[in-house]
């Protein structure tokens, strides 16, 4: 498999753990110090920080919810090793669609594969509603 295509199948791993609601899981796609900012700006440093969060969003405010798609994701490589994707999408809870988003994801391959080792989920709004 190519190195794109592994990189997809990891944003595709996000999307089952986050959907099963598996907090484990989805920490485990992330490297030891990795960096996971929300997108209202909370950082979460760490794989154990990031999964101890969605444990508590999973079983609390985003029980049940869903990622849903923002079409295909565009990946860059950085070095051979290192990728930067940027993805849209955004999540339902009990079928209500959540706020549309723009996620930045860096991953790095080691001899283990893919890892995410930063995330940062930004929401998409319009500008000019601030003025």
């Amino acid at each position: 498999m190519d190195s794109e295509k592994q990189v997809l199948a990891v944003l595709n791993d996000v999307v089952e753990a986050w959907n099963a609601g598996d907090a484990t899981a989805y920490g485990r796609l992330f490297t030891e110090d990795a960096i996971y900012v929300t997108f209202f700006g909370l950082t979460m440093p760490g794989r154990k920080a990031i999964e101890e969060g969605h444990r508590a969003l999973f079983d609390g405010p985003l029980k049940g919810s869903k990622l849903t798609g923002g079409g295909k994701p565009g990946v860059r490589f950085v070095r051979p090793d290192v990728a930067v994707v940027l993805s849209g999408g955004g999540r339902s809870v009990n079928g209500e669609s959540g706020p549309a988003s723009t996620v930045t994801y860096v991953l790095v391959k080691d001899d283990a594969g893919w890892l995410i080792t930063s995330f940062q989920n930004t929401r998409v709004s319009d500008p000019r509603a601030a003025l």
